[in-house]
Order: structure tokens, then sequence, then C-alpha cells
């Protein structure tokens, strides 16, 4: 499991240096309440990203996309409306959307990176 940990948050890592080459301003990362953890939440102009991170060695088990299905989708939106009810000054006068980013490789330092916007 402490591999499968390791890859996850390396896959974290990679995708929050993306998102900040490409403008986004990171706020949160790994929040947690009872109802779960979000991976990012981010702002790019006037909208907050919750961004949800899948990392996988290969697509041996399908695309890391496939692994958001509409349970997973209906929990993120769920995390999200907690988290905007934990951060009010935050979410004030914002959009709100939810993304996703997939890594396939056996290094995330150097996974194929594919990030999808408005996901959910």
């Amino acid at each position: 499991m402490a591999a499968k940990d390791d890859l996850g948050r390396a896959g974290e890592e990679r995708a929050v240096a993306f998102l900040s080459d490409d403008g986004y301003r990171i706020i949160d990362r790994n929040w947690r309440c009872p109802q779960g953890e979000i991976d990012i939440v981010a702002e790019r102009d006037d909208t907050l990203v919750v961004i949800e991170v899948k990392t996988r060695r290969s697509e041996a088990f399908g695309h890391p996309f496939e692994a958001i299905d509409r349970r997973k989708a209906e929990r993120l939106w769920r995390l999200a409306m907690a988290w905007l009810a934990a951060h009010p000054d935050e979410a004030r006068g914002r959009a709100l959307r939810i993304d996703a980013i997939g890594l396939i490789g056996e290094d995330p330092a150097t996974a194929r990176l594919e990030h999808l916007e408005d996901a959910l």
C-alpha cells in the first residue's frame, strides 16, 4: 500500500506543478472532512476549481478517468459544497467547476498528464 500512496502523492505533486505553471493558484490540498478528501482546490480568474487527481502506472486496468464513476462524481460535488461551506470568503461570487487530472506512467515526474476541465 505504501508504494501506491507514494505514487499518488507524487502524482499530486506533478499536478500541482502543472496547474501552477498553467496559471492556477493553489488554495488548498488534501482537504478533509467527514465525507472524504479533496485532492486540490485551485483558482483561475474568478473560478474555483476542485481537482481530482488519478495516477496509474499503466492503462492495464483502464484509463485513470474511468475511476471517476457516477458515485465518485456525486461525492466530489458533495465535497466541493462542504469546502465552500467551510470557506465562505473564498467562495463568494465565484463560479465552481470540477476538473480531473490523470497521469499514466511508471514515474509521475515523466508520466503522460491529461487535464480534463469541467469533468463533471
